[in-house]
């Protein structure tokens, strides 16, 4: 699933490819899911978006925000662009057909929004609001102080995960992006935020800040896949990509472990519990 680093690589993608394009038609919920999400009725998605000219797009925190006019796409799911001619995938939840012959289409995985509402409206899910109220470990507004702010007596009885990926304190970290965040702060999944010292701490926002970053500069992880199919870059320390291999620090192997509803993945050593 796309997290921070994808939405804001995708965002710049479609800014940089689809802008000014126009919609000729847009299809929703084709490929009924389970845990698909519309706002309102997906039916009436041609309606709002046919004819309208696609404008820039921002990353918010695992969303993709897109503009078409008065209208705005929400999206927390993987997006595809398929140039004009190629075929298109026979399952979708989101397809919008483009009047130069080319397309972009949703098709979810795990789950996901695809939210389309006016300008103004309140079209979306909680987790693209709470993004537009906090500040992204990518901005300046994310510093120590505000890091330090998190530290409340919640925070304080979850586990380093726990900390990181729920409740959307950080928007747009989830469970794969906290995997690298939490081995270059060199903090186990499991560990209590109460029992951080303050050197670890410090780590740590070091590390939530920095690491988004990189995998932005690198187009992504090299686990998720961006517009236009390609996996991104940046290769992960810690995913099932690396699991059983050599920690690059010290040599133990990576371990792969169930935790609190997915997987985790550490390194034995460089993460003691």
């Amino acid at each position: 699933m796309i997290e921070l680093p994808e939405a804001v690589v995708i965002a710049r993608q479609v800014t940089d490819v689809l802008r000014g394009r126009r919609i000729a038609a847009a299809v929703a919920n084709y490929s009924p899911h389970k845990f698909a999400w519309f706002s309102g009725d997906p039916a009436g998605y041609d309606g709002l978006l046919a004819g309208k000219s696609i404008g820039g797009a921002t990353g918010r925190g695992a969303c993709v925000e897109i503009e078409a006019e008065d209208m705005l796409l929400v999206i927390s799911a993987p997006l595809r662009y398929h140039a004009p001619g190629e075929k298109l995938p026979a399952k979708h939840q989101l397809l919008l057909r483009l009047a130069d012959g080319s397309a972009v289409s949703s098709t979810i995985q795990m789950w996901g929004g695809l939210f389309c509402f006016r300008r103004g409206e309140q079209g979306a899910f909680a987790d693209y609001s709470l993004a537009l109220e906090r500040p992204s470990p990518l901005s300046d507004g994310f510093d120590r102080a505000y890091f330090a702010g998190l530290f409340d007596a919640e925070a304080a009885q979850l586990s380093a995960k726990a900390f990181l990926a729920t409740g959307q304190r950080i928007p747009g970290l989830g469970n794969g992006v906290l995997q690298d965040i939490l081995w270059t702060a060199r903090v186990h999944p499991k560990r209590k935020v109460a029992g951080l010292s303050a050197a670890e701490a410090d780590s740590l926002f070091e590390a939530v800040r920095s690491v988004p970053r990189t995998m932005v500069e690198q187009g992504g992880r090299d686990t998720e896949r961006d517009l236009f199919g390609q996996p991104g870059g940046y290769r992960t320390v810690l995913s099932r990509n690396t699991a059983g291999t050599p920690c690059p620090a010290c040599g133990s192997l990576i371990r792969k472990e169930a935790y609190l509803g997915g997987s985790i993945y550490y390194c034995p050593r460089c993460q003691a519990v």
